[in-house]
């Protein structure tokens, strides 16, 4: 006699595994975000006390750079010393501060709430950048890796404007970001550094770490002023048209830089002052945060939806769309040109070579990868991306088998991103969660 065997369909396993997920995750649903800081913070704490004696008790020879995953690949034979390693110094106090704190952290979390909303939107801020600046300052590697994190953020929002709310694909973002490198690093440089093509320094040094700020701004507005090139094109074409006039101009950009002999042409710019530490970076990207997040969210964003929407029906609906079109356009490549300008002082070397097609590849695939019309869209595809991306750098050339895999999984699951179309709603994000209602 034949013996049946009962297979459940696909989609009754996935509920079984969501249903299995969902249990074990029921006890940290009520903790707040507040709580998963606090506990970040302890973990990092721990691991500068004792990360580099515990990792050499069990075998390995340092503390993991990465969460271990490059240990993994460079050395697959430690990975179980990695995985200990990442759960006893990072899940474990997590997960127990986390799960036995979060009745105190929603009293603290409404309390904060009972003042003004700026007060506890610093105090979560506060807590987020001692995490980040504990967990860098183990090694120059970290520090690295978080401030281009961070840059990356900036670029992802800003190209999330035009090719996410307004509707259009551009690729003259790698040239908004030239031009925001170079204007800020000839000023910087010109003025407050000691360099082989300029001469002498001008000014003081420490002015020049006062004067930052506006050298920033300068290079931002240099990429605003330059993308009215590819925003009164915009005027008469679409789709297609304008990403072929886009991606133009950045190749003029980078042809025009490598024939500027005065900053270096194509061997490049150097010298630049060490300016941008870890706040510094810290402090722009969360400008650029919550700025993008209100134009976003403001009469000029939602004018931007209907234009992306239906640009004849926006017109007639008295919504001014060249003026949408170039406010859109100015207004990213402002942040565009601001994370050039960090993105060269961070580096202290920027090279016309830099900003070509494989860094239109990286944003275009961290804007895809998150989502449009998305700030959280956004900043989950700059961190997943550049955290992915380090985290395989031990594979090296496999690494670029690899990501456009998983990228074209996801455009297959998930066409419009992973977290598309949500509003970033900061005083949900750091309101206490209140206690799940029992199922009847």
């Amino acid at each position: 006699m034949a013996i049946k065997h009962s297979v459940l369909p696909v989609k009754e396993e996935g509920r079984s595994i969501a249903r299995i997920l969902g249990k074990y995750w029921a006890p940290f649903a009520q903790t707040p975000l507040l709580g998963w800081l606090i506990g970040a913070l302890v973990a990092v704490i721990i691991e500068q006390a004792v990360g580099n004696s515990f990792a050499r008790l069990i075998g390995l020879s340092k503390a993991p750079v990465l969460f271990g995953f490059v240990i993994v690949l460079k050395k697959p034979l430690l990975w179980p010393g990695a995985l200990f390693y990442m759960a006893l110094v990072y899940f474990l106090p997590v997960s127990i501060i986390a799960r036995f704190s979060a009745k105190a952290m929603n009293k603290l979390a409404a309390r904060l709430l009972t003042y003004p909303l700026w007060v506890s939107a610093t105090v979560h801020l506060g807590l987020l950048y001692a995490t980040l600046h504990i967990w860098a300052s183990i090694n120059d590697y970290r520090s690295l890796t978080l401030k281009l994190t961070m840059v990356a953020i900036m670029l992802t929002l800003s190209l999330n404007i035009i090719n996410g709310y307004m509707g259009e694909f551009s690729c003259s973002h790698p040239g908004f970001m030239a031009l925001g490198a170079y204007g800020a690093s000839v000023v910087s440089v010109g003025l407050f550094a000691n360099d082989n093509l300029f001469g002498p320094a001008l000014l003081s040094a420490k002015l020049g770490v006062f004067t930052f700020p506006l050298i920033l701004i300068f290079g931002g507005i240099v990429a605003a002023v330059g993308s009215l090139i590819v925003a009164i094109p915009s005027f008469k074409t679409r789709g297609d048209y304008l990403a072929i006039i886009s991606l133009a101009f950045t190749f003029i950009v980078k042809s025009f830089i490598e024939n500027m002999e005065f900053a270096g042409g194509p061997r490049g710019l150097s010298s630049q002052p060490d300016w941008a530490t870890l706040p510094t970076v810290f402090i722009w990207m969360i400008l650029c945060v919550w700025t993008i997040n209100n134009f976003v969210r403001s009469t000029m964003g939602k004018a931007l939806n209907a234009v992306r929407d239906d640009e004849i029906a926006a017109n007639a609906m008295t919504i001014n769309t060249r003026r949408t079109k170039m406010v859109a356009f100015t207004f990213s490549a402002f942040w565009a040109g601001v994370a050039g300008g960090l993105f060269a002082h961070i580096l202290r070397y920027v090279n016309p070579g830099t900003f070509g097609i494989q860094k239109l590849a990286e944003v275009l695939a961290m804007v895809y990868f998150g989502g449009l019309n998305s700030v959280y869209g956004s900043i989950v595809g700059a961190v997943g991306f550049n955290l992915l991306s380090e985290a395989l750098r031990p594979l090296e050339i496999f690494k670029w088998i690899i990501i456009p895999v998983l990228l074209i999984l996801v455009m297959i699951f998930r066409p419009t991103g992973l977290v598309a179309f949500k509003e970033f709603d900061i005083k949900t994000i750091i309101s206490p969660k209140q206690a799940p209602e029992k199922e009847v």
